[in-house]
């Protein structure tokens, strides 16, 4: 190191002389502010914790009960082919079939009873019937109608309509799903901020004390790496809770270290597909066609705020906003023309675009993070199904160097996850 140069390691300014002596040195009057690049970093911190907080977690591992409601599709497969004349007509039962791959329902007795309609796995509609007598494995039925063509193939589906009972009868067999448990962890985050006695005291161009700007940087540091954790994290467990040498991996020293499941990776890791699929790349909404029905998945879970929350890098939002009808765009060519609404400030503190899509209307936030790799990312989340955990609250500790040191180091300290619960109601599009 040059003889004046200024020794810099990290937070920690180890001298007072060189340019930082020499140049920010406060002199003046009347000194000059250094202005902060972003007011506003952490959107996706902000939004989560002031929707749901939960403070004083028993154990910094925490499970979460989630339910997926029955009703929405009830469904199961028909697995034993019937050929067309073989199909009964009148008021007769048709031969055994054997079912499997139920959805939103449970199969065996409480089966009997219940109207159902048959699809090819093409989903094209083939006949209504009643099931009239069941088991785990295998049902009858009677023809309801149409009648015509009403054979069964081994690829067709179920869907049930209602239950149609007889005159006279008992209440049929009961059924019931149970809960579900996902889990997370909290992380302990620590953040340091360290000057020596001398530079304590130095009044420094930009502003009246050092340490004071350093505070003040290194509190957003500490931010920003919470967001990026909460989005981007992982842990060996993932939501599932399955964790391997004792809930995390260790330090060269053997201690735990435990992580948040961040949303990205929880959506990415989730593998859904068909109407719960939740992790799109750019060729499916590379036209109008497929973005509505992309959108149509979306809020299919009906928003209680009325109005999805997205979380935008740059190049997501800038793609909507340059759909103008150009040839050669994805609203030229589609014919579509985008309705993005003007920037807005919301109540908790950062700016926000509405984009209205045919199913609902979707407030783009942009959010510093997703910079990089993804930057053509929009995250629409669920506001519902996600909390703030903390394992202890977010703490400044202050002057914590050892008794003979001559200097003062601080740190922020936070021990601390997210919830994320029915990860198919967060959705992940990668939009170009």
């Amino acid at each position: 190191m040059a003889d004046g140069d200024t020794r810099v390691v990290g937070s920690k300014n180890l001298g007072s002389s060189g340019i930082l002596y020499s140049d920010r040195r406060d002199f003046y009057i009347r000194p000059n502010v250094v202005k902060e690049l972003w007011t506003d970093v952490t959107p996706f911190t902000t939004v989560v914790a002031n929707q749901s907080t939960m403070s004083g977690l028993a154990d910094p591992t925490f499970k979460m009960f989630e339910h997926r409601n029955p009703w929405v599709k009830q469904q199961f497969n028909l697995k034993t082919a019937i050929a067309n004349n073989a199909m009964p007509s009148a008021d007769a039962e048709t031969t055994s079939v054997n079912i499997d791959g139920a959805v939103g329902i449970e199969l065996g007795a409480n089966l009997k009873g219940l109207e159902v309609e048959v699809y090819s796995n093409a989903h094209a509609p083939k006949f209504r019937a009643v099931i009239t007598t069941a088991s785990a494995s295998a049902i009858k039925m009677k023809l309801l109608g149409p009648k015509g063509t009403n054979a069964i193939v081994a690829t067709d589906y179920a869907m049930i309509i209602g239950s149609a009972m007889g005159e006279g009868t008992n209440s049929p067999s009961a059924w019931a799903d149970d809960l579900a448990v996902v889990y997370n962890q909290c992380q302990i985050f620590k953040t340091p901020v360290e000057v020596t006695g001398t530079l304590l005291q130095a009044s420094l161009r930009g502003e009246s004390k050092e340490l004071a700007r350093l505070r003040d940087m290194k509190s957003q540091e500490h931010k920003i790496q919470k967001e990026r954790a909460f989005l981007f994290g992982e842990n060996l467990g993932g939501l599932s809770g399955a964790f391997a040498s004792a809930e995390g991996v260790h330090d060269v020293d053997g201690n735990t270290i435990r992580t948040t499941m961040g949303i990205i990776p929880a959506i990415k890791n989730a593998g859904l597909t068909g109407d719960d699929k939740n992790n799109y790349i750019a060729s499916d909404v590379n036209t109008y066609a497929k973005f509505v029905d992309v959108m149509e998945r979306v809020f299919q879970y009906v928003p209680e705020a009325g109005m999805k929350r997205a979380f935008v890098g740059a190049g997501a939002l800038g793609h909507y906003s340059k759909l103008s009808g150009a040839s050669g765009t994805f609203g030229g060519d589609s014919g579509w023309t985008v309705n993005v609404g003007d920037t807005e400030r919301d109540k908790l503190g950062f700016n926000y675009r509405v984009l209205e899509t045919p199913h609902g209307a979707i407030q783009m936030i942009p959010t510093p993070a997703l910079r990089g790799p993804y930057n053509d990312y929009m995250l629409i989340v669920s506001d519902e199904n996600l909390f703030h955990a903390q394992y202890r609250k977010p703490q400044f500790q202050a002057s914590i160097q050892a008794p003979d040191y001559d200097g003062v180091k601080d740190q922020y300290l936070s021990d601390e996850g997210v919830g994320i619960s029915l990860v198919e109601s967060h959705c992940l599009i990668k939009v170009a």
